[in-house]
């Protein structure tokens, strides 16, 4: 069972499938979450706006190297 570390509601997820680093959002508050780690178990923690600015900016450079091999 995992936990929303911002609401406290079961969050339905398999468990097994998850990996570090792995972000999801909460049904109940919307919260996009992160995966701090796995084992012994499943730890999350809310995603900063600063974080989510990263994901962005990197997933903007992954696009420019795709173009630069075309």
């Amino acid at each position: 069972m995992v936990i929303c570390p911002v609401c406290d509601a079961e969050i339905e997820v398999d468990e097994d499938g998850l990996e570090e680093e792995q972000t999801l959002t909460c049904d109940e508050c919307g919260a996009d979450l992160r995966v701090v780690s796995v084992e012994p178990e499943v730890d999350l923690e809310p995603l900063d706006e600063e974080d989510e600015d990263d994901e962005a900016t990197d997933l903007d450079e992954e696009d420019d190297e795709d173009e630069t091999w075309k």
